[in-house]
């Protein structure tokens, strides 16, 4: 695929031109000065994320429960969060995908749950918990599962047919090589073009130091058998022809998984992993714990299909930067046994620390967790789960899911860049607005920064981001260990209405006379 087809992989080659920058004298020279405002942000969030924890005892207060924009507003998420990591990630994000994402909130939280809310005990029985999917609560989990499906399916339809199109273009264009088999207009093309030095060096360099294919057959044998001996002790409602079945078939679709991230630099593991919630859990049925089993193996196929795509972006980070194959997929080896150490120790760590951790509204909700959760419940028990006109919302944003990247598709760069992003909108329909304030905060900076300096800002926005994203995730750790440690913050800041802060004010007046 890298040297054959020569596809592009977008985000291997910019990391690779980004590396091969460095090597350069106005590279290096450059990226000193990005190092160093790398480490005064992230400094500077590590100390900011220090300082907030001082003021939160709880998780009522703090710094990220300061109702900037209002208590009303407050009530429905819209706040400004005052993380630095939030900041960080809208500075690094496109500035659609931010606009998309205040868009979902204010359609979301803005509108329609303060709605529906009103409907409670006609639409869903009053008095369920927040969490509860017979309730609100189902309506914001279904329908931002509908809106990712929507866009999910499209951009799977959309990839797959690229790939089907470049095969047949390359199978019409026998005995000539080709290149990219898409052209500028995304339309299969074979063209011959000379090989230059420079690719011929790559390719030789690259081909010299590969993997021995009987390595790879049998190490994947080897895991599978690994995977379907263990992950059934794991998880006794995958049964083992499930897990046999699923590393059958992942090969294929972590081919085309590979080929269409190559084409596109869009990776639709997701895609592959809800479609095996969906057959799994049908397959082992309600009964028999279908939710588990689906989820299970959507981890199985999630982790394959895009193991793949990822390691061929760094394959072709390496095939561009001259770096050996062989050296790269050991370090992957590596990374993963690491990985395999260092996930569980987190996990336990953030478990341990968090006893929020998970649920809606909290710090750390893992908004994906209960949408997986409401995809397999879906697949298992049907819409008969699902809240009075829950179904007729789904198939709405469904279909406008759809008609949006159909809009996008067809209406011309110049209009499509206005038009929103149906995956980054349904994000905040389960999570809340906060974090978007905090992403359009960023993403202001930015645009106020190129509008200045846009040299300036392209050399260091991406530092200043990653500074303040790292800061403020390393500070999660000491915090944890605070936390396991029962050490707690001395002060409470907390923010009431003025008609509660006189009754308070009264209480501790009566009490202390």
């Amino acid at each position: 695929m890298i040297i054959d087809y020569k596809l592009i992989y977008p985000s291997g080659t910019a990391t690779a031109f980004l590396i091969n920058g460095f090597h350069t004298p106005q590279g290096a020279k450059l990226a000193k000065k990005q190092v160093r405002t790398l480490g005064k942000f992230f400094t500077f969030s590590f100390l900011w994320g220090f300082f907030q924890w001082f003021y939160s005892s709880n998780d009522q207060c703090g710094f990220q429960v300061f109702p900037s924009l209002g208590l009303q507003a407050y009530k429905n998420t819209f706040y400004f969060n005052f993380s630095a990591a939030y900041v960080g990630v809208g500075m690094i994000c496109p500035y659609i995908v931010n606009i998309s994402v205040l868009l979902g909130a204010i359609l979301s939280w803005g509108i329609m749950w303060p709605l529906i809310g009103k409907k409670e005990g006609s639409w869903y029985p009053p008095g369920l918990g927040q969490g509860d999917l017979h309730g609100l609560q189902g309506y914001r989990v279904f329908i931002a599962i509908a809106l990712i499906l929507g866009d999910g399916l499209y951009n799977f339809i959309k990839v797959l047919s690229r790939v089907i199109f470049s095969f047949i273009s390359v199978a019409r264009s026998k005995g000539s090589r080709s290149t990219l088999p898409i052209s500028d207009d995304d339309r299969p093309t074979a063209t011959t073009t000379p090989i230059s030095f420079n690719d011929r060096r790559r390719t030789e360099f690259f081909i010299k130091d590969q993997i021995p294919k009987r390595i790879a057959f049998g190490g994947y044998v080897a895991i599978a058998a690994i995977s379907i001996a263990t992950l059934p002790h794991i998880f006794p409602q995958l049964k083992w022809y499930f897990v046999l079945l699923a590393y059958i078939f992942a090969p294929v679709l972590a081919f085309c998984n590979a080929y269409g991230c190559g084409l596109t630099d869009w990776s639709l593991a997701s895609a592959y992993g809800k479609l095996a919630i969906f057959l799994f859990g049908a397959w082992a049925g309600a009964s028999n714990g279908g939710v588990i089993a689906g989820l299970a193996a959507c981890g199985v196929m999630m982790s394959i299909v895009s193991t793949a795509s990822d390691l061929m972006q760094d394959f072709k980070t390496g095939y561009l930067t001259l770096a050996s194959p062989r050296s790269m997929f050991v370090s992957q080896i590596i990374g993963t046994a690491m990985g395999c150490v260092i996930a569980p120790c987190v996990f336990w760590l953030f478990y341990k620390a968090f006893d929020d951790l998970g649920l809606s509204g909290s710090e750390y909700p893992a908004p994906y967790a209960s949408i997986y959760r409401g995809i397999a419940i879906l697949g298992v028990d049907g819409f008969s789960s699902l809240p009075k006109h829950c179904l007729t919302f789904c198939y709405v944003f469904f279909a406008a899911a759809i008609l949006i990247n159909l809009g996008r598709d067809f209406s011309g760069k110049k209009v499509a860049r206005f038009i929103p992003l149906p995956m980054a909108m349904a994000i905040p329909f389960y999570i809340g607005a906060y974090f978007c304030i905090d992403m359009c905060v960023g993403s202001l900076i930015l645009f106020v920064w190129e509008t200045v300096n846009k040299a300036q800002a392209d050399a260091f926005a991406p530092a200043v981001a990653s500074g303040l994203i790292c800061g403020d995730g390393i500070w999660t750790l000491p915090q944890s260990v605070l936390a396991i440690a029962k050490v707690k913050p001395p002060i409470c800041m907390k923010f009431l209405s003025r008609q509660v802060n006189d009754k308070v004010d009264a209480f501790i007046s009566a009490t202390l006379s």
